[in-house]
């Protein structure tokens, strides 16, 4: 009987000290970000070098769309997974003949344009610095993650369409902060950067938290992404910036 009820009590204390804690274990977040993108898009078919189409020439519009995050943070250790949509599209007016994925369109041709991207994100952050549980809370870590990129593109006019695409995944390295007042109020920071062969990745956001609630609250931030591959016949020179905002419960 003794055995019993301090087997009881360990696990009370065991239950006790995981639901005091919950709120840092597991955080799902999802959001909706309004991105612009500047640039310069090609692609190559049939062996015929590309024209490279500036934004300007596509007459690119913005990407409105869902994102989402799973975090799981135990001790020092953070693992995550996130996705975001990107979806532009235009219509313009040709001002000069251009070569795009083997098909010529010649200038003065009406053109309608679209590039989506979808980026997966896994990443691990080790915390050199984890204040989780003081009344003013500071986190300071290393980030690596691999990104994960399907970017399919297309171009239509005078009744011909040329599709592209390229899966391209990257390993970025960086850093992840976070200071906060309690779980009432924070502020996280993250960057991750890759350069090769005169390629890059470098992907920065900064979000505001706001928690009413230990276990419920809503978010906004600004992401910015710079990004210059050339992978599998399309060459991507571009930035992707804008605001997002979302809600977000941690069990």
């Amino acid at each position: 009987m003794r055995n019993l009820k301090l087997g009881t009590a360990i696990l009370l204390i065991c239950f006790g000290g995981l639901s005091a804690h919950a709120d840092e274990a597991i955080s799902v977040k999802v959001g909706y970000a309004s991105l612009t993108a500047s640039g310069d898009l090609s692609a190559t078919g049939l062996g015929i070098p590309g024209t490279t189409l500036s934004d300007a020439t596509l007459d690119l519009g913005r990407s409105n769309n869902v994102t989402a995050e799973v975090a799981l943070q135990l001790g020092d250790s953070r693992l995550s997974a996130s996705y975001l949509p990107l979806k532009f599209s235009g219509t313009s007016t040709l001002a000069t003949n251009i070569n795009f994925n083997g098909q010529t369109f010649t200038v003065g041709t009406p053109v309608s344009s679209e590039l989506k991207a979808d980026i997966i994100d896994i990443a691990y952050t080790y915390y050199l610095v984890n204040m989780d549980d003081a009344p003013s809370r500071l986190q300071l870590g290393i980030e690596a993650s691999v990104k994960y990129i399907r970017a399919d593109t297309s171009l239509s006019g005078a009744g011909v369409t040329q599709n592209a695409s390229a899966n391209i995944p990257l390993p970025t390295i960086g850093v992840r902060g976070r200071v906060a007042l309690a779980d009432f109020i924070g502020v996280t920071a993250r960057v991750g950067y890759i350069g090769y062969s005169g390629n890059r990745f470098l992907d920065a956001d900064a979000q505001l938290e706001f928690s009413p609630l230990p276990t419920l609250g809503i978010y906004a931030g600004y992401r910015y992404i710079d990004v210059k591959v050339d992978s599998s016949g399309v060459a991507l020179n571009a930035k992707f910036t804008g605001p997002y905002a979302g809600a977000f419960f941690r069990f």
